[in-house]
């Protein structure tokens, strides 16, 4: 059956690379636009993605905040008392600032600085996204983390020791980070008294504190044990605040409406224009479908030959696609655009793909067939 589906296929190849580039088009778009969608989501929940995981088992803030980046001030008193519940081994002031950077050329432009205790920087920048320098090296004095990315939005290098001004005040790029970014705004990491230093930020306030529960304790039960008992902030659970802030930013910006919108368009748009040239195509071919019939072809399969031929479109469209996807991934990462893939994302789009170009051919080429009488082949 595969050798005649592909006879079908070679017979009429004007038509077949016509549904292969609809299919490629369909999933190259939905594609780059999960793609792109992925890298925002990543930056939504980069404030608190880019700490330290491993310390920081439960982020303390506000008991109205539902965005990480959007963080009130909390007394600092906070990051004693917490240290009372049971099941806590460790809290970690973190302090998140508004700033202005200005460089040597006269350019300037809003940071966000974000300051934890050395030598843990519960805070971040994780290890594995430093660049050049040691974390470390931020405690030195005027020390400030800069991202290799943000290079292209300042209009400036952030090299190792470049001189700049924050808020007026001098200070030096000592690490260089790589994807150590946010949706708020540039990350400028460092300590947590220059943050404050800095960012005119009061000594008795801080924006967050990370909890470290001790090994074997539950951390759902202390973050529970810490709303109970305290008043006026919320215990999340890390990875349970990213999601939320991601959540709400996607839900509050339209993001996720907007995207969505493109993918819905992209399927239905495939899956039509691919049904009326599958269509097409069988009309085509409808004498010879009623040949095969009338020297003994069933319905069953004849159908399967038409969905042997779409199948065949799927894979040659996906592979394609997918050469596509990866080649504007590749071609985006030197701007920063840095797109990730998931084995679940990919799979989910071959069976996108499989709906568009099998599903099409069962709405209208196959009715078509099961219709066609083997006796036509013979009518003038």
């Amino acid at each position: 059956m595969f050798r005649t589906a592909l006879k079908f296929i070679l017979y009429d190849k004007a038509k077949s690379i016509g549904v292969v580039v609809g299919i490629v088009i369909s999933i190259f778009l939905i594609g780059q636009q999960v793609g792109t969608l992925t890298f925002l989501m990543r930056l939504m929940g980069g404030l608190v993605d880019n700490s330290n995981k491993v310390l920081g088992h439960i982020w303390v803030v506000d008991n109205i905040t539902n965005n990480a980046n959007e963080l009130t001030k909390l007394d600092e008193s906070l990051v004693r008392e917490i240290r009372s519940i049971r099941g806590v081994e460790n809290t970690y002031p973190v302090v998140v600032a508004s700033a202005m950077v200005k460089f040597p050329n006269g350019k300037s432009s809003p940071v966000v600085l974000v300051g934890s205790e050395a030598p843990t920087f519960v805070a971040g920048p994780k290890k594995e996204k430093i660049m050049s320098g040691k974390l470390m090296d931020l405690a030195e004095d005027g020390a400030v983390s800069g991202d290799y990315f943000d290079q292209g939005t300042f209009d400036n290098s952030l090299d190792i020791g470049k001189r700049l001004e924050i808020n007026g005040k001098e200070a030096f790029i000592r690490l260089q980070t790589r994807d150590a970014r946010g949706f708020a705004g540039s990350f400028f990491y460092t300590t947590l008294s220059k943050a404050r230093f800095y960012g005119n930020f009061p000594d008795n306030k801080v924006s967050a504190v990370a909890v470290q529960v001790k090994p074997g304790q539950s951390i759902s039960a202390v973050a529970k044990e810490i709303n109970q008992t305290f008043y006026g902030v919320r215990a999340w659970k890390t990875e349970d605040l990213q999601s939320e802030t991601i959540r709400f930013i996607t839900i509050s910006s339209n993001i996720g409406t907007s995207v969505g919108s493109l993918v819905l368009f992209a399927i239905i748009s495939g899956f039509f224009i691919i049904s009326l040239t599958l269509f097409s195509s069988t009309l085509d071919h409808l004498r010879d479908y009623g040949t095969l019939k009338a020297i003994g072809a069933t319905n069953a399969y004849v159908r399967n030959l038409i969905l042997m031929q779409s199948f065949i479109f799927a894979i040659a469209g996906y592979v394609i696609a997918l050469i596509l996807i990866f080649l504007f991934k590749w071609a985006v990462t030197g701007a920063g655009l840095i797109i990730q893939y998931s084995i679940l994302e990919l799979f989910v789009l071959f069976v996108i793909t499989v709906f568009i170009s099998v599903g099409g051919s069962l709405v209208f080429s196959i009715r078509k067939i099961n219709n066609v009488e083997p006796a036509s082949v013979f009518r003038g």
